[in-house]
């Protein structure tokens, strides 16, 4: 019987990026499947917020990228902004905007020039704001929030876009357990409506939970494969020198540290 692939929302073919003279990133191939969840995990230094970059189309590089089989460098680049939401690692933003204010520039690709905000503009804002548990300080400025409040209000911004592929760095940093948990529960419901999300994380534990995962070190992908998959579990463990041990925790794979006489020697 043949097997039916599920289709792309992000294909790369050859990617090659340079930061300054050092070679990032050199032939990489990766396919995102539509409407699923992947991790891009590693450790540090392995590229991954470069590829995450290459993907979104924000720096230069070799190869191709293709977008729902449409090359990345084709699409006007307000389609491409209506199409990729994007969430940087530690991003900024005017300190003397309101909540409301930030997460309505999600809303600028679906605008047409000078034009003013509709009904369909305040609704998206307002419910990436009640999504985020960020719509009671939709008033305050952003100078006035708490570094994790910061990262809220910047995911409620992405969501607001609501385009079909929604690409973040680092999601997670600032955020208590708890947001974790919610930010969780958002992407598993984003999932289900069919969006494609792709995510750089370094909390292992909580990528396990996407449905495959991108395994990165020293600017090559070493493996790509669902996250249930023992495979998976062996290549992250390999990548982090068998620091770590994936184990199943009621119902969950779970990232532990190995003890120490189990480590490898140095």
């Amino acid at each position: 019987m043949k097997t039916v692939l599920p289709p792309l929302a992000l294909s790369a073919r050859g990617i090659g990026a340079r930061l300054g003279v050092t070679q990032v990133l050199d032939g990489l191939d990766v396919d995102i499947a539509a409407a699923r969840w992947t991790s891009i995990v590693g450790p540090n230094g392995a590229g991954k917020s470069t590829l995450l970059k290459v993907l979104a189309g924000l720096i230069a590089h070799t190869g191709v990228v293709h977008l729902q089989d449409q090359p990345l460098a084709a699409w006007p680049l307000r389609q491409r902004a209506q199409q990729l939401a994007w969430l940087g690692q530690s991003e900024g933003a005017g300190d003397d905007l309101t909540v409301w204010d930030v997460a309505l520039l999600g809303r600028l690709p679906h605008q047409a020039w000078l034009s003013k905000p509709g009904a369909a503009d305040y609704a998206a804002v307002e419910h990436a704001l009640r999504q985020t548990q960020a719509w009671d300080w939709r008033e305050r400025t952003l100078g006035q929030l708490s570094g994790g409040e910061r990262q809220r209000v910047l995911l409620a911004r992405a969501l607001s876009v609501q385009a079909p592929v929604l690409l973040m760095d680092e999601p997670l940093i600032n955020l208590d357990p708890p947001h974790q948990a919610d930010w969780l529960h958002i992407v598993r419901g984003l999932v289900a409506q069919g969006t494609t999300v792709v995510s750089v994380l370094h909390e292992i534990s909580m990528a396990l939970h996407a449905d495959a995962l991108v395994v990165m070190a020293q600017g090559r992908i070493t493996h790509q494969g669902a996250c249930a998959d023992p495979a998976s579990h062996r290549a992250l463990e390999q990548v982090f020198d068998r620091r770590i041990a994936i184990h199943a925790v009621q119902g969950q794979w779970v990232a532990l540290p190995r003890a120490p006489d189990a480590l490898p020697m140095p």
